[in-house]
């Protein structure tokens, strides 16, 4: 089970932005805003932002009816670019709180307080709804969709080093800090690669179980419809993310494969030299088990240089999360102070 260490920050306070990202959601988005509460605990102000994905039908003008700001997409680009969106719009606002919920009406809007709070209280960083941390509130979904989720939450919190048991959920609130040291890649999804992100970065995460409907009323997922492409997309994601975070333990894994498979090669090849005292007709086995050490060598030195970009890497993100610190609008969560308005960026 996920913990949050209970030593809380200052409690946040301020502006809530609720993000919906959506695409052709006519049929459901205006119940979801009309759901979302206006009033939490600890906030003093909620907004609406629908991110709307290259719809064709009225999404955008329901959105806007409600008295969502719209953020429009001429065309597709996927619902990774559309939180890559909101995040910038919630950055260079006020926005203390950031949380996001899905337009196609399988989460409660009212149980968006159970998310908001224990960021808002300042107990966590990043919390995340989950369809299956309580037994009990597990929806009903094809045994295979189930799987599938239990696989790579599995993965992530194999390579996150802390248990989650669901990483697939877009149901969630961010606090600013969190956000600030968002860095994403991927484009087509950004659910697991936030888990990542944010776990390499020591951010508190916490996860929140809520009921949730296990199947769309309307429609069918635009991204996980196809269960084997949103796998195949997803890992590559995922892959990549660790990659860039873990060089060296990332090609080094890699070396010590390929380095085991060339000395069982090498030990097969010498024993039957010293048995036969002639390299025939095994000469294949020292050519791979040569080829093999070549290939771990260089694995090996590929983690290294890695392992060098990913200190620059870091060094990158500082500089960019600094340049994002100052020049946003201070906040009463903000790491700089408080501050009853919006400043100049500051000296230094």
């Amino acid at each position: 089970m996920s913990t949050v260490t209970r030593e809380p920050r200052q409690r946040s306070s301020g502006r809530l932005l609720v993000v919906i990202p959506a695409l052709n959601e006519e049929k459901t988005l205006g119940g979801v805003l009309a759901r979302v509460p206006r009033e939490f605990e600890g906030v003093e102000r909620v907004d609406l932002l629908v991110i709307d994905d290259g719809s064709t039908d009225t999404t955008a003008e329901i959105a806007e009816a409600a008295g969502a700001r719209v953020i429009r997409h001429v065309v597709r680009r996927g619902v990774g670019a559309a939180f890559h969106s909101a995040l910038s719009f919630a950055l260079a606002s006020d926005a203390t709180l950031i949380a996001s919920i899905d337009a196609d009406g399988q989460f409660d809007p009212l149980d968006l307080p159970l998310l908001v709070e224990p960021v808002a209280s300042g107990y966590a960083d990043f919390a995340t709804a989950s369809r299956f941390l309580d037994p009990s509130l597990s929806p009903d979904m094809p045994w295979i969709k189930k799987w599938g989720n239990r696989m790579m939450s599995r993965l992530i919190s194999g390579l996150a080093g802390q248990r989650f048991y669901d990483v697939s959920c877009g149901m969630r609130c961010y606090s600013r800090g969190a956000a600030m040291r968002l860095h994403l890649i991927g484009r087509f999804t950004y659910t697991q690669e936030v888990f990542l992100n944010l776990a390499f970065k020591q951010q508190r995460i916490v996860e929140v179980p809520i009921r949730v409907r296990g199947e769309r009323e309307f429609g069918q997922s635009r991204v996980a419809n196809n269960l084997w492409r949103y796998a195949w997309r997803s890992m590559k994601i995922i892959v990549r993310s660790y990659r860039d975070y873990h060089p060296m333990r990332f090609f080094g894994a890699l070396a010590a494969g390929l380095g085991l498979g060339a000395v069982v090669l090498a030990i097969f090849f010498l024993n039957h030299y010293f048995r036969t005292g002639s390299f025939a007709p095994h000469t294949w086995a020292g050519v791979s088990a040569g080829a093999l050490f070549g290939l771990a060598a260089i694995m090996l030195q590929t983690g290294m240089i890695g392992d060098m970009l990913n200190r620059h890497r870091i060094y990158l993100e500082e500089i960019l999360y600094t340049q994002r610190l100052d020049g946003a609008p201070r906040t009463a969560s903000d790491p700089r102070g408080t501050s009853s308005g919006p400043l100049a960026p500051t000296d230094g």
